[in-house]
């Protein structure tokens, strides 16, 4: 096999800092080779990271992963090992020699401006702008576009679960079997969490994070302890005796009549019940037959939860505390962002291709407000001032050094609960939301227009 004699395979596929380098689309490398080689590589370019539209039934996006962004801006740098596999492939074959001595000196020197973490933004609004040599700015467009489109999917699903289910409810990530890989597991959990969710199912994630997991139990455990102790009580006596707060899964069998034994267990003070668990039925009516029987204990639902799902769980009057949500929060829609060049060696640059347009030159978001609500938004440039306004993208990196120490989860997810609750209802509600309008300033129009007229 080819690859074989490029590099020993390894069939883990695992992602260590040490790889961010090679995690990247063949382009960005071919193009870098391309810019040296003509002489561009050292002119300083701007590249924005946009969401071209909203996905469907979303009214607005919560900004998510700029941590993980600077934190492989940071570490990223090419090892002799990598630099000898992508001479071993051949096709680079035709490239200066230089080229190698650029790949081994690779760091990142540039600057970044970025919305700060759990800010709603719009389509066509810049998440991130990236000022650095061309090759360097380059080289970070397939893994900026890959950490960020896919926490901002999440956590703009948490910011919605959690506005629809109220700031009573406890919600719960549970998807990391349903993500798209053990990396996007990560990842979601991260943004769940970063986006107002209370805790998350996967254990690595949390204690990588500072939190503390959280979880119930499977029918498995109810079924093999029936099977071999006797009963589904025997069941849920012995997790309760190991874990005495954790909430037990009720539905493997018959839901009422397990809450109806519990129950005078309940009241005899045998056992004190930190929560149930349904799973599958019709939750609204089981979930109230429950609060009938144990009507001091938190009901906690799952099973293909979403933000609709909640709402008609509410309408219909479901008696219910919490949520555990997996495939619906780690799944969904692919955020659509692309990395775009903007200017390069001072002259603005657009693309004009039908469907694809974007405007020229390094842009600036100003975020207008009607006392705490958000009134609308400005796209601008970078020398506009603001108008009454708030600025939105703030300096990150400066010459290749972030400016300041990561944000905590809990400071990240209030930025989510305060950004969302200050949209109006109509940006929020699930079915044909309205965005806040995003106006475009008389002078990035203009600069469009000089653009479309030098081609």
């Amino acid at each position: 096999m080819e690859a074989a004699a490029i590099a020993q395979v390894d069939q883990s596929l695992t992602v260590a800092p040490e790889d961010y380098s090679l995690l990247t689309d063949l382009y960005e490398l071919t193009m870098m080779a391309a810019y040296l080689g003509e002489g561009l590589d050292q002119r300083q370019a701007s590249f924005e990271l946009t969401v071209r539209h909203l996905p469907e039934r979303f009214g607005y996006l919560i900004a998510m992963g700029l941590t993980q962004a600077i934190e492989y801006l940071q570490k990223l740098h090419f090892t002799p090992e990598q630099i000898d596999q992508l001479q071993a492939t051949g096709i680079f074959a035709e490239v200066p020699g230089q080229f190698w001595t650029q790949l081994a000196e690779t760091r990142f020197t540039g600057d970044v401006w970025a919305v700060p973490e759990g800010t709603a933004v719009f389509a066509n609004e810049p998440l991130l702008r990236v000022e650095a040599p061309l090759w360097q700015a380059q080289l970070l467009e397939t893994y900026l576009l890959n950490t960020i489109n896919y926490q901002t999917l999440i956590a703009t699903r948490a910011g919605r679960l959690r506005d629809v289910a109220g700031p009573q409810a406890t919600l719960l990530e549970f998807g990391t079997r349903r993500a798209f890989s053990p990396q996007a597991s990560l990842w979601a959990a991260r943004a769940a969490l970063a986006a107002g969710l209370d805790a998350t199912s996967n254990v690595l994630a949390a204690l990588k994070l500072g939190c503390k997991p959280s979880g119930t139990m499977a029918h498995a455990f109810v079924m093999a302890l029936t099977a071999t102790s006797g009963s589904e009580m025997q069941a849920f006596s012995a997790f309760h005796r190991y874990f005495p707060q954790a909430t037990l899964l009720i539905d493997t069998y018959d839901t009422v009549a397990a809450a109806q034994n519990l129950a005078k267990k309940v009241q005899t003070g045998e056992i004190q019940l930190a929560g149930v668990r349904l799973d599958s039925g019709d939750l609204v009516m089981l979930s109230q037959k429950v609060r009938a029987l144990l009507p001091d204990i938190p009901i906690l639902v799952s099973g293909d939860i979403d933000e609709w799902e909640i709402e008609r769980l509410q309408a219909a009057g479901g008696c219910i505390d919490g949520y555990g949500i997996g495939t619906r929060v780690v799944t969904g829609e692919a955020i659509n962002g692309v990395y775009q060049l903007v200017e390069v060696d001072g002259i603005p640059v657009a693309k004009t291709s039908q469907g694809k347009q974007t405007y020229p030159g390094r842009k600036q978001i100003f975020r207008a407000w009607d006392g705490s609500r958000l009134h609308s938004d400005r796209l601008g440039l970078v020398e506009e001032l603001p108008q009454t306004e708030q600025p939105l993208l703030q300096l990150v990196i400066q010459q290749g050094q972030a400016v300041q120490p990561p944000e905590t989860l809990a400071i990240i997810a209030k930025r989510t609960r305060d950004s969302v609750t200050s949209l109006p209802a109509a940006a929020r509600r699930l079915e044909q939301p309205a965005p806040v309008p995003v106006k475009v300033s008389a002078a990035l129009r203009e600069l469009a227009l000089d653009n479309n007229r030098l081609r």
